[in-house]
């Protein structure tokens, strides 16, 4: 007799800002494509709330409250309940801005994953690479939900998900500032046109010294170099940067989106550079780095409606 018993699970799976980036998708197997780079993992991120219910029909969802579709974590859940006899819904819940460079699809990928393996008894391996495959061919990104599965400063050594690729953490206490000033930028525009790639490569240089780049002070410097040098930043997002950059902090753009990460001066500064946000209706919001990386959540941790950001 088949137990009709509803399975509930959440699962949390971080944000994540690059600062610098290769991209490197010629591997055979798609598991070994994805991106040399440097990142931090941000505290907020996507939740899913995955419910399966047993022997009654077999309806596949997800939904996160819009009208939109979502094709990577609907790939995901399909793929990881091809043979579980049942109906299985997935919650989607984004506290950062969807296209805006802070990882969100491969966030909502991999906490789908996550939530879903639970509830079918599939592996975190089987979880994380179902994930990072319908990231890539969907046009998500290239190595986030890599990036995603440990916390604090992250360096992508080897391209894919490991073990195919190899992610170096720090989980080191910081804040960073994150903040949006325009339209989305989607990732395929800018992986698929040939000068951006160009502008790309020629900025990110020889990546053979970026396992060094494990001080925030190190990785701010290569990032600040990259997104100067690489030109993929919007006029708003350029002039958001030096300002904050005039002021005492460390800026980037955050790949690809019309927005930046920074990391502020302490006291006076810290105040001056708020008030300057402020003054010019950026919004902006300071986050802790995540320490842990994706995950799910036990029962005392689950939350009624995770916030948003901005």
């Amino acid at each position: 007799m088949v137990s009709r018993v509803e399975r509930r699970i959440w699962a949390f799976a971080p944000g994540h800002v690059t600062g610098i980036f290769l991209p490197s998708v010629t591997a055979v197997d798609p598991r070994a494509r994805g991106s040399l780079g440097a990142g931090l993992v941000l505290e907020l991120g996507a939740w899913a709330e995955a419910r399966g219910l047993p022997g009654l029909g077999r309806r596949r969802s997800v939904t996160d409250g819009s009208r939109r579709r979502l094709p990577i974590s609907e790939e995901v859940l399909l793929r990881l309940a091809t043979s579980y006899p049942g109906s299985i819904d997935v919650r989607l819940y984004h506290e950062l801005p969807v296209g805006q460079g802070f990882g969100m699809s491969a966030a909502g990928a991999l906490a789908t994953a996550f939530a879903v393996a639970h509830v079918t008894g599939a592996s975190r391996q089987r979880a994380s690479e179902i994930a990072h495959l319908a990231d890539l061919y969907h046009g998500g990104g290239l190595g986030g939900v890599a990036a995603i599965l440990g916390g604090g400063l992250e360096i992508r050594t080897r391209p894919g998900i490991p073990p195919w690729g190899k992610v170096l953490h720090r989980p080191i206490r910081a804040n960073v500032l994150v903040g949006v000033v325009g339209r989305p930028i989607p990732s395929p525009r800018v992986l698929t046109n040939p000068a951006a790639l160009a502008g790309i490569g020629a900025a990110a240089g020889d990546p053979a010294g970026w396992e060094t780049l494990t001080s925030l002070p190190r990785f701010f410097e290569a990032s600040e170099r990259f997104t100067d040098r690489a030109g993929l930043a919007p006029k708003a997002v350029r002039d958001v940067v030096r300002g904050l950059r005039r002021r005492g902090a460390r800026a980037a753009q955050a790949m690809f989106g019309s927005s930046f990460f920074a990391r502020l001066p302490e006291g006076r500064g810290h105040r001056a550079v708020s008030r300057w946000l402020e003054e010019h209706g950026v919004r902006a919001v300071e986050l802790e780095l995540d320490r842990r990386g994706a995950r799910t959540l036990p029962a005392l941790q689950r939350p009624t409606r995770p916030p948003q950001a901005f």
